[in-house]
């Protein structure tokens, strides 16, 4: 069983304005119907005004997000519905003309073809077959075409696991077999296909947003052995007002870990505690947080109704019974952006609950442009966890990229990084580090030098072809994105397609990539 002692909880939409104001002018946490703690003031750090306004930011740009919901869902439909009409007709000088021919071709938002806004600035969707399958490149590259991947409709998954990710395989016989000329079917079947197949696509509950607004996929490699399982996290739809809820939810939790059958017993007597730090709320109710904590066991049945699928509990069913029909099998965690971050927290609840295991079958946790997850306190356990369960943790950071940078390492967050980071400059030269250059983004010594890269960024979405290979060439939509980094060079940074220049050009030390 796994609890919290300490916690600071927030809900936007039982605050109001009144109540925000109150805040800013006082510590005192009784008789407020938004925040649900277990202390009576923000005592020590949590006193300083700093604390209290970025609460105030924090519940009014939920309260502005879910105000927003309808809107910049219809927005980022439109955009979206727009950029694919472009694509499914051969681009804008042609819509007209198949308009008049009656060719055109209207985009259906649950197609096998229709593409997301992530989709659509990195339209790649095959695997780079030069790379040796099995390999920890392999892995890397798997991973994040998984993560891109599961921003995407069912559909359009589907058709991309069968028609681009399979493997077909020759294996050489001997022509004068009899078996072979009676029955020649027989040869069809020595024609080896290793598929990729798509195992569930899930949108789970979050019982405090009472929505379902955590995504993602699985997906079966049969190409490697063993076979690998891949758990894809979505990350933040950029028009996904709950994704943004999400992340600038700061509620604080304070883990508890305790195993013990013991009942009728005092709560000191009942557990074995060790404390684990405070992690990101919004991160953890994503997840699946009970209203009690983590309980390691809970009523599976009750939790499958369409309504109360919490993502940990789910694919930590669906999962045992994948492994158990395939005891050979391994699995992989991987996300990008928020959904980096679920998987790294996936990890830390298996951890939480000593799932030996299943842990013993995680081959690792591969993480792109993952925001900050917890405290130092929190990061010690997790160092210390990976270690003994021995699970690889890689956590990829391309360059200038802002989400890795947040929430703020500092005096009044205090959210920290753990096990180091596998950082990448926009050469796609990688190194190793503890963490990564400029750790809280903003910083005037750092605003001249962003924006000079920026503008190398943006040259080089023209040069990159002829100096990478054509399968490296940019999209229009994509270099229009790269000219808002010459105002925030920190946003075109994060998207997906960098971290998949990064795993296929990238190099890092030998010793980490054997």
């Amino acid at each position: 069983m796994c609890t919290t002692e300490k916690y600071f909880v927030l809900d936007p939409r039982e605050a109001t304005f009144s109540d925000l104001a109150r805040l800013l002018f006082s510590s005192d946490l009784r008789n407020r119907r938004f925040i649900d703690s277990s202390e009576e003031k923000l005592e020590d750090d949590l006193c300083r005004f700093r604390r209290r306004w970025i609460i105030f930011v924090s519940i009014i740009i939920q309260k502005l997000m879910i105000l927003l919901r309808k809107p910049l869902y219809f927005l980022g439909f439109y955009l979206s519905f727009w950029l694919n009409l472009l694509s499914s007709n051969g681009g804008f000088f042609k819509i007209l003309p198949n308009l008049f021919k009656g060719k055109i071709i209207w985009p259906e938002k649950t197609s096998a073809t229709f593409a997301s806004l992530v989709g659509n600035l990195d339209r790649r969707v095959e695997l780079d077959r030069r790379i040796e399958r099995g390999s920890k490149r392999y892995k890397a590259m798997l991973s994040i075409m998984a993560s891109k991947l599961s921003y995407e409709n069912t559909n359009f998954v589907s058709s991309v696991l069968h028609n681009h990710w399979k493997v077909t395989v020759k294996i050489v016989i001997d022509d004068s077999s009899k078996v072979i000329k009676n029955y020649p079917k027989i040869r069809q079947l020595m024609r080896a296909v290793l598929a990729m197949n798509l195992l569930g696509f899930y949108s789970c509950w979050n019982g405090y947003q009472k929505q379902k607004s955590t995504e993602l996929i699985v997906i079966k490699d049969t190409s490697t052995y063993p076979n690998l399982i891949v758990v894809s996290f979505r990350g933040t739809d950029p028009f996904d007002s709950d994704d943004w809820c999400t992340d600038f939810d700061l509620s604080c939790l304070g883990s508890l870990i305790g195993s013990s059958n013991y009942t009728n017993v005092d709560f000191q007597n009942r557990y074995e505690i060790k404390n684990v730090g405070k992690v990101h709320g919004g991160f953890m109710k994503a997840l699946g947080l009970q209203k009690e904590g983590w309980p390691k066991e809970v009523n599976f049945d009750q939790t499958q109704n369409e309504t109360t699928q919490y993502a940990y509990y789910t694919i930590m069913h669906h999962l045992k019974e994948i492994l158990d029909q395939n005891p050979a099998s391994k699995f992989i965690l991987t996300g990008h952006s928020l959904g980096g971050a679920l998987a790294i927290l996936f990890t830390a609840v298996l951890m939480m609950h000593d799932e030996e295991q299943m842990l013993d079958k995680l081959e690792g946790v591969y993480t792109f442009g993952q925001p900050r997850v917890g405290d130092e306190k929190f990061g010690k356990f997790m160092k210390n966890s990976l270690k003994k369960y021995e699970v690889m943790y890689e956590r990829y950071v391309y360059c200038n990229d802002m989400v890795p940078r947040l929430p703020f390492d500092d005096k009044t967050l205090m959210f920290k990084h753990f096990g180091g980071c596998l950082y990448y400059d926009s050469f796609y030269r990688g190194k190793v580090e503890q963490e990564e250059p400029n750790k809280n983004y903003f910083s005037m010594l750092w605003a001249i030098p962003k924006i000079m890269n920026a503008i190398w960024e943006l040259m080089r979405s023209f040069i990159i072809p002829y100096w990478k290979g054509e399968e490296y060439r940019e999209g229009w939509f994509l270099k229009c994105f790269r000219v808002v980094a010459l105002l925030i060079p920190g946003l075109p940074a994060h998207a997906p397609n960098e971290y998949v220049n990064a795993t296929l050009l990238g190099n890092l030390p030998d010793l980490h990539l054997d």
